[in-house]
């Protein structure tokens, strides 16, 4: 009896954890004087949890969902404050100290030339940063004007940040996102995006019936993302919500010159009367760039690629060579160069995971967020930008569904 009680244990704890909830309250003060500071910003990066400190500096953070988060505090005239805390219990009586620096005035430059230069980085900001669907055409940027741009020709990569909240209205989701965008990079030969930053997501007003749109259309960017699989994959219920890991196998084309040299011959040839040389360019740029691929018979199960984290709460997924992670509930809708699909698997969508740490690994938390180093991530999960992204706390409306 007490052993069928102790595995019923094992078997509901995951949605044991994610139904809890707790509080995370405190002060704010000024590190030299100790007065209180009113007004500050206080939020859980990433999250829908934020609020402001009150006349007697304090807040409250309440119904949090266990996870490792960022807790940001920005206040004018202050430095701002960032801590990682695990929210697996509740966290009382902090007491935040924020340092003062100088309010630096922001330097506007107007000329033909440098307006036209931000214009142009602009619009290849939003189209990296905040995508190309639906949903990115239902965002507007409140105030671009805090964005800085550096675009590198010779490397193709497009450097952006900001010393203030960047604002951006989702209203395709219903959110608005105030990103501190710490840094920015976008590089067109390798094909990667990468920031770096604290984000806080906010409820936009609506009636009944917008809002059961954005709740649909909350529920359709979640199922099938990389938050869904993370936390389909620590409660061991991948098959039941549409997920398959197999094992990738590949290695790169050894015959197959650089990306940065094969874009250079490119520029080179491009709008010259020698087209032949462009095509013949432009034909090695759209082949793979991986030969010899091979995806495993025999799908991975969590145990496989699951261990336990460094404290409760976390993590560890590791494995070797590659991550090739079928989502069985979606079709694909574009055609992705460099990803394996066999010839006989339907065209469901795939996303190709690597790892960076010796040994490889990585480590999440139980709201299926990324804590440490980033994998790399190609297919289906490469494309999705601001215009699809979710709170760490997000829950769907609906349970999940299988198309099958």
């Amino acid at each position: 009896m007490l052993l069928r009680k102790f595995l019923l244990f094992l078997f509901l704890w995951p949605s044991m954890l994610f139904a809890q909830s707790f509080t995370i309250s405190g002060k704010i003060v000024n590190k030299g004087s100790g007065s209180l500071i009113a007004g500050a910003s206080v939020f859980l990066s990433n999250s829908s949890f934020g609020t402001t400190s009150t006349s007697e500096g304090t807040f409250t953070l309440n119904r949090l969902r266990p996870g490792q988060y960022t807790l940001v505090v920005t206040a004018v005239g202050y430095a701002e404050y960032n801590t990682t805390v695990m929210v697996n219990t509740d966290i009382n009586d902090l007491r935040i100290e924020l340092e003062q620096q100088p309010i630096i005035l922001r330097e506007v430059t107007i000329s033909g030339s440098s307006r036209a230069d931000w214009n142009r980085n602009y619009e290849m900001f939003k189209k990296d940063f905040i995508g190309t669907d639906a949903n990115a055409k239902q965002c507007v940027v409140i105030n671009p004007k805090v964005l800085d741009f550096t675009y590198r020709k010779s490397k193709q990569t497009l450097v952006a940040s900001s010393d203030e909240f960047l604002v951006v209205e989702n209203k395709a989701l219903g959110y608005r996102v105030k990103f501190l965008l710490n840094a920015f990079s976008s590089d067109k030969i390798e094909g990667t995006i990468s920031y770096q930053g604290k984000r806080l997501f906010e409820e936009l007003p609506g009636n009944a019936s917008q809002k059961k749109k954005w709740q649909a259309k909350r529920d359709e960017a979640y199922y099938g993302s990389a938050m869904h699989f993370f936390r389909s994959l620590y409660q061991n219920k991948l098959q039941q919500e549409g997920f398959e890991m197999r094992r990738l196998v590949r290695m790169t084309d050894p015959a197959r010159p650089s990306a940065g040299y094969i874009l250079k011959k490119l520029d080179q040839f491009n709008g010259t009367i020698r087209r032949d040389s462009f095509q013949y360019w432009y034909n090695i740029y759209q082949s793979p760039k991986y030969v010899n691929q091979k995806i495993s018979s025999m799908p991975w199960f969590s145990n496989e690629v699951l261990r336990e984290g460094p404290e409760p709460g976390l993590y560890v997924l590791t494995f070797p060579d590659y991550l090739y992670v079928i989502y069985k509930n979606r079709e694909e809708t574009e055609a992705f160069k460099d990803i394996y699909r066999p010839l006989d698997m339907p065209n469901y969508e795939v996303s190709v995971l690597t790892l960076f740490n010796n040994p490889p690994y990585t480590i999440f938390d139980s709201n299926g967020i990324v804590v440490g180093e980033s994998p790399l991530m190609e297919g289906a999960w490469s494309k999705q930008r601001l215009s699809e992204l979710l709170p760490v706390d997000y829950v769907p409306a609906q349970p999940f569904k299988s198309a099958k």
